[in-house]
């Protein structure tokens, strides 16, 4: 088969690979119907995560099953599914808490741009349609394998509640998946942060009732004004820098909560600070296996759209393009098709 592999910052290549083999009889052998590039890809693409050795990258994915080991029982051969970008068994404490992203057997998937994908804990991790669905619901299936689910977390963890207001930090995949899942819970106000007029757009379109467009100290005291000196009830930190996790901080009121999702680079928060502000911090890697059946439920019956951040479709053989759009930001997120 084929696939990509980052070699060195700014270098990703389609190469030839072995093809993936059960290993564990809890695997699955999936051929790839789409995967793509995540905002979390473009971290060791810019240099600023260590690489090493050349290796294969990413960990979004929806397919067909192709082979499973003898204790995989809950999918079969030719069902298209979709999994979680961290494995989980679905049976450990951490899982029957609600917790699959801290399975005590969790794998990240770390291979998925490619022609085929072996699912480590495929019994616990993958999840069956009822039928092969339509082209038109992929995308947004594939969104549901990360960002849809992250968003969906940020906004649990943010504590959004119906008639709330929320703020979302960031107009990446992520963020505009932020905005999607405030609104299906019920926030009445959602506050996107964004200064990309075509991410503005569809922030709007998917909810947002204003945009802010300052940042720093500027973007805190825009949202103060927005919410009557007070702050927002929640905040959804979809970035993962420093400048963006005090943004959030300092967006959200006394009481209020910051649900954070962006993988944390040079994030330091001050405990004396955070102490007398009253705010809740809560994030980490989405348990998006937990809410897999919801999100998939409101994808088929047409209650979300989340596969609308994919704005550049391509080949896979096209996967360092895919990267190259994103990087220099000419593209919100790239689909990819074997």
């Amino acid at each position: 088969m084929r696939g990509a592999v980052i070699h060195a910052p700014g270098d990703v290549r389609f190469e030839d690979l072995d093809d993936p083999k059960i290993i564990q009889p809890t695997d699955a052998i999936i051929r790839t119907v789409a995967t793509c590039v995540c905002g979390s890809d473009l971290w060791p693409y810019r240099g600023l995560e260590p690489i090493g050795d050349p290796h294969p990258m990413g960990h979004e994915y929806v397919g067909i099953v192709e082979e499973v080991g003898r204790e995989v029982t809950n999918v079969s051969p030719g069902q298209f599914v979709v999994g979680s970008f961290a494995t989980s068994d679905n049976t450990c404490a951490n899982c029957l808490s609600g917790w699959q992203s801290n399975c005590l057997h969790r794998e990240f998937m770390s291979t998925c741009q490619a022609d085929y994908v072996r699912i480590p804990n495929a019994h616990g991790t993958l999840v069956a349609t009822d039928e092969h669905p339509s082209a038109e619901f992929v995308p947004s299936l594939l969104g549901v394998s990360d960002v849809m689910g992250t968003g969906w977390y940020a906004a649990l963890a943010a504590e959004v509640k119906p008639g709330s207001t929320a703020v979302v930090v960031g107009d990446g995949a992520v963020g505009l998946c932020g905005v999607i899942a405030a609104r299906e819970l019920g926030a009445e106000r959602v506050i996107a942060m964004s200064r990309h007029e075509s991410r503005q757009k569809l922030a709007l379109e998917f909810g947002a009732t204003d945009i802010v467009t300052e940042r720093g100290e500027e973007g805190i005291a825009r949202v103060k004004d927005l919410t009557g000196g007070v702050g927002a009830d929640s905040v959804l930190e979809c970035v993962g820098t420093a400048q963006a996790m005090q943004q959030a901080l300092h967006s959200a009121r006394p009481g209020g909560n910051v649900g954070f999702v962006g993988v944390p680079h040079d994030v330091a928060i001050d405990g004396q600070e955070l102490f007398f502000s009253h705010v809740g911090l809560r994030g980490g890697p989405a348990p998006v296996r937990r809410y897999l059946p919801d999100l998939i439920d409101r994808v088929l019956t047409g209650r979300i759209n989340p596969g609308k951040v994919f704005d550049l479709s391509l080949p896979l053989d096209q996967v360092a393009e895919g990267y190259q759009a994103m990087d220099e930001r000419r593209a919100i997120k790239t689909l990819l098709n074997p």
